[in-house]
Order: C-alpha cells, then sequence, then structure tokens
C-alpha cells in the first residue's frame, strides 16, 4: 500500500525540463522548496554525487511520508516563505540552484476532506498545513464584502466579484456556509453550465491563496533567492495561474514586482538574475499523460 500512495501522491510536472535547468553540478547544493511527492527531489538526487546536499520544504504534513532515506536529503516541514532562516539553522548559507513548483499537489486536490477540489463535498478547510487554524470557512464566513470582494477579483480574476460577494454575505446572514457544496449552492446563479466548473475553480483558487497566503510566500520567497544562491546558481520555477507566473517573470526580469529596476552610473539595469532560455510549457504527450499539466510554465534564471 505505502508503494501506491508513494506513487499517486504526484506526479512531478516538467520533470526532466525543470531538473535540467538547474544544471546539477556533482558536489553542489540544492534546494527544492516544494517537496509533494518527491518526485523532483529523487531526480536530482540521482544526479547529485555522494558530496552533494538537497534540502527540501513542504509545509504539508502529508507530505512527510514520503520523505528519502538518504544521508544527502533533508526534508523541512515548513513553507518555503521561510527558506533562508531553515537554510541557516542548517549551516547552509549558499546554495547552487532552487527548483520550485508552486500549486496544489495531486494528492492535496484527490484528498476529498482537504476541500481543495470542485468535485467532492467537504468542509471549507483548503489549507496546505493543518497547524494552520485559519481555513476556507473564516474567509467565507467573517470577511467583510469588501474583503471578499477583493479576494475574488484579485485572486480568483472573477468579473462577477461584487455580486458574488454579496451573495456570499446576504447567505451567511441566515446560517454560516460550512461546506464546499453549501458555498456552490449560494453560487449557484452565477455558474452556467457550460462554464461552471471554470468559474467555481476561480472561486477556490482565489480562497485558497488568501487561506494560505501564497502570493505573499511566493514574493518573500523570491526576494531571498539573490542572497542564497551562488554566482553562477539557477532557478527553476514551474507556475500553473497568471499571478504566480507574473510574480515570476517580473522578479526575474527585474528583482522586483513593481516599477522599473535600478540602474547604474551609465543607465544599465542593476538586476540579480538574467533570464535562461525561452518559457517552457509541457509537451503534448505530458500533458495527456497528466491532465494538471496542462497550465504549466516553467522560467529559468541565473544569478549574477
Amino acid at each position: 500500500m505505502m508503494v501506491m500512495i508513494l506513487t499517486m501522491y504526484h506526479n512531478p510536472v516538467l520533470l526532466s525540463e525543470s531538473i535540467d535547468a538547474l544544471g546539477i553540478k556533482a558536489d553542489g547544493i540544492y534546494v527544492d522548496v516544494t517537496f509533494g511527492g518527491g518526485g523532483h527531489s529523487k531526480e536530482i538526487l540521482r544526479r547529485l554525487g555522494e558530496n552533494g546536499r538537497l534540502v527540501a520544504f513542504d509545509q504539508d504534513e502529508d507530505a512527510l511520508q514520503n520523505a528519502i532515506a538518504d544521508e544527502r536529503f533533508t526534508l523541512i516541514n515548513e513553507n518555503y516563505r521561510y527558506i533562508k532562516q531553515f537554510l541557516k539553522f542548517y549551516g547552509i548559507r549558499k546554495v547552487d540552484g532552487i527548483l520550485g513548483d508552486f500549486g496544489v499537489s495531486s494528492h492535496q486536490f484527490d484528498m476529498a476532506a482537504r476541500g481543495f477540489s470542485t468535485r467532492f463535498d467537504a468542509d471549507l478547510d483548503m489549507r496546505m498545513s493543518k497547524r494552520n487554524e485559519f481555513s476556507a470557512f473564516n474567509v467565507v464566513n467573517k470577511y467583510t464584502y469588501d474583503q471578499l470582494r477583493k479576494v475574488l477579483f484579485e485572486y480568483g480574476e472573477l468579473r462577477n466579484a461584487n455580486a458574488m460577494a454579496q451573495a456570499i454575505t446576504e447567505a451567511r446572514e441566515l446560517n454560516p456556509i460550512k461546506t464546499t457544496t453549501g458555498l456552490k449552492t449560494v453560487l449557484q446563479r452565477f455558474l452556467p453550465n457550460a462554464k461552471a466548473h471554470k468559474i467555481l475553480a476561480q472561486v477556490y483558487q482565489a480562497i485558497r491563496i488568501e487561506v494560505n497566503q501564497e502570493i505573499e510566500s511566493i514574493k518573500e520567497f523570491l526576494l531571498q533567492t539573490a542572497e542564497i544562491l551562488e554566482p553562477g546558481g539557477r532557478l527553476s520555477l514551474i507556475s500553473y495561474h497568471s499571478l504566480e507566473d507574473r510574480l515570476v517573470k517580473r522578479y526575474i526580469r527585474s528583482g522586483q514586482f513593481e516599477g522599473e529596476p535600478e540602474k547604474d552610473f551609465y543607465g544599465n539595469m542593476v538586476v540579480p538574475f538574467k533570464k535562461v532560455g525561452r518559457l517552457i510549457v509541457p509537451s503534448k504527450e505530458e500533458i495527456a499523460n497528466n491532465n494538471r499539466a496542462r497550465s504549466a510554465k516553467l522560467r529559468i534564471a541565473e544569478k549574477l
């Protein structure tokens, strides 16, 4: 049974491409900030020599069952937003490459009780770490109208964010909205048959991002990478929606998320990274074998 769990936990997306991007050195130090089922980590370890080292992060306690028995490997059960702090704790100040595969794992989607998937009826949860006391229930039932509208519009990119937020606030005055089915029922009039799944997925995405502070976490993580990576070290980052990808793209280009980068005396941009190659997306074959890869985008950068 354990073999089945490890195999089905998560099918790594863009496996060869993302690991190739790191340019693995046999004695290098690498970080996988989104361990999940360990697919990417196993491939990094396969390419490392006996003196190499891999540190992985995952805030989801379920991922601990996939820990790899290898003296070169360390798994840290924390959010990658704390990467610098925990690397320092383990005596690491500089690394040669960092891999990030953002988004939700197949395991999280497939565990009905976690509340991530539109396919199941479950409590409004959506926590990536069960230690987090703040859940989707809090967002749906405690946020003000303005807070809800902002979450749905900014993180779900929903045109009907105002009306949806109003519907939620009115419905919860009668009874708390406790389940995913209850939320779907409240929003039913905004879910035309042809687009129901897509719109509901956007609603779930918005609430999930807010619950787990995903945008803030990615920003905090990215801002630490320039200090952690050795010159010539690589970033290999996989995003699944425009909000994530926009942050990665802007940071690689300018070292910040808004505005223009700093310039030196001669007018040249002062940036921490240079882009490596073009945007990489999954092949038709990979998408056919793993439908969840369809929206993946891989961007690669090198520390200057």
